[in-house]
């Protein structure tokens, strides 16, 4: 069975971080057995892991094409796969696929992160060998000893909410159709498979759901992109967008945003990208080329929107508020970070990669739908897309118990002073567009090739006055030119 992930984005480390893949170039159990333990683990809530077997690495990067397997020995494999797991204790499977790359075969293994930890594995393959905790760190599998232990200890007692099963609902509450777009849109070989899959099975082999065959359940990580409403089961799981005139308060329209999660995140973006995005040009003397820039550059509203549905709690009641004022976009969630990034951290480092994660599925999948990048990466892309607009820095704000996390955007300081210039000039320029009085003066003129003051006050049936002024504003904006003094001239067409 194909995995729900695009295999060679992989492998490429495009969707998922180095740390979370492991490279053999050929079957070696012992270590192999060590780091699905440590991705059972999951010690930084990444989510788990990967263990490419077949493919080389350098640097902790893949050599491709692959070395690959023997095809004959995919199944012995596999099997001594399954052997190993057994010996991991709680009980732990993964799900193991083998593919075909460059013509060669190798094999995947799917470790997802555990939700029955601390999970230990023998030191040796002996019989009565040792056993021992195993967690990755950086891209290295160890024991986990002191402090490493301590943390691994204290992340026993929980799983994140959004890898915990949900007793309210049932396999009914996935929708079939989300799931198989989703698999289409990363381009999953499992896509086509899913069209002969009953729903219970699908949702498993996608780790969206758990249990045995009689109570198969989801996991609230595919209510929150496969239910078509999963505010029923997460209220308020929705982004709230509203938009001031002004700061008075009085003035603004709201916008809701609901559905599955990567929906809301794109119809949003849309949204305000359509509505409020906007750009200037500024013509440099002595160059051909003009300087553009936009209000708000949109990566760095993409990527910081994204942050907060990948970051705040589903467990609280609370939606992601984005408040668009004529000089600032900002955005709000609850919680705030993850320790051990604070006031401080926010303020002064670009770079901010926080130990571990509140949301570690929802990451995966919002990653491997490109609308998100990798993990620590999201801060130093919102500062070069300000950067590179010409705009003022972002900023980051939480408070002191870390209860909310808010992103400000500050608009370009030029836009709205070229805006209001724009707008100065057209005020003082008369309008082109004619009144249906002066469209029939027009009128008039083109058939009898010229008009008086006196014949075009007969035409129109108003005052002198008011036919003077007329007459005068199409003198101004090039609609007719005038012969003669006031009293006795004649107005013809500009040719």
């Amino acid at each position: 069975m194909a995995l729900p992930i695009n295999i060679e984005n992989l492998i490429k480390g495009t969707t998922v971080e180095w740390e979370r893949i492991e490279f053999k170039k050929g079957w070696n159990p012992l270590p192999v057995m060590h780091t699905m333990c440590a991705f059972a683990n999951d010690l930084h809530n990444w989510g788990g892991g990967y263990i490419i077997v077949g493919v080389d690495e350098n640097s902790e990067k893949p050599i491709l094409p692959p070395v690959g397997l023997k095809q004959d020995s995919l199944d012995k494999i596999q099997k001594e796969i399954i052997k190993l797991a057994h010996l991991i204790q709680p009980n732990y499977i993964p799900i193991i696929q083998p593919y075909v790359l460059h013509d060669k075969h190798i094999l995947v293994i799917w470790c997802p992160a555990g939700d029955r930890r601390i999970y230990t594995a023998p030191k040796t393959l002996d019989k009565n060998s040792q056993r021992k905790p195993h967690v990755r760190v950086g891209s290295q599998t160890i024991i986990a000893k002191g402090e490493t232990l301590r943390q691994l200890q204290e992340l026993a007692v929980r799983i994140p909410f959004d890898d915990q099963v949900n007793q309210q609902a049932s396999m009914k509450n996935l929708d079939l159709a989300l799931i198989q777009a989703y698999l289409y849109k990363v381009g999953s070989g499992l896509y086509e498979e899913s069209t002969k899959m009953l729903l219970p099975d699908l949702a498993k082999a996608m780790n969206i759901a758990r249990g045995p065959s009689e109570h198969v359940r989801p996991i609230n990580v595919g209510l929150l992109f496969f239910s078509e409403h999963p505010e029923d089961f997460f209220p308020r799981a929705w982004i709230e967008v509203v938009i001031h005139k002004d700061y008075s308060g009085k003035g603004f329209e709201e916008f809701y945003f609901k559905g599955p999660l990567h929906h809301q995140l794109e119809n949003a973006l849309s949204f305000i990208k359509a509505r409020i995005i906007g750009e200037r040009t500024i013509k440099v003397p002595e160059r051909a080329k003009a300087n553009r820039f936009f209000n708000f550059p949109y990566e760095a509203l993409e990527e910081a929107l994204a942050n907060h549905v990948y970051h705040k709690s589903y467990e609280r009641q609370s939606p992601i508020e984005i408040q668009i004022y004529p000089d600032k976009i900002h955005i709000l969630s609850h919680p705030g970070p993850v320790p051990p990034v604070d006031e401080k951290m926010l303020k002064t480092e670009h770079h901010i990669t926080s130990r571990e994660y509140r949301n570690r599925r929802i990451g995966d999948f919002l990653k491997e739908l490109e609308l998100t990048e990798g993990r620590g990466s999201g801060f130093p892309i919102i500062y070069n897309a300000m950067e590179k607009n010409g705009s003022p820095k972002p900023i980051f704000k939480t408070d002191a118990d870390r209860t909310f996390f808010a992103t400000i955007l500050p608009i370009h300081e030029q836009y709205n002073e070229i805006e209001e210039q724009s707008n100065t000039a057209s005020e003082k320029r008369p309008s082109k567009e004619l009144t249906p009085r002066q469209q029939k003066i027009v009128a008039y003129v083109r058939e009898n090739g010229s008009i008086t003051n006196a014949v075009c006050q007969e035409l129109t049936g108003v005052s002198r006055s008011t036919t003077s002024t007329d007459l005068q504003k199409m003198v101004e904006i090039g609609v007719l030119q005038q012969s003669g003094k006031t009293k006795g001239a004649t107005f013809t067409l500009v040719q």
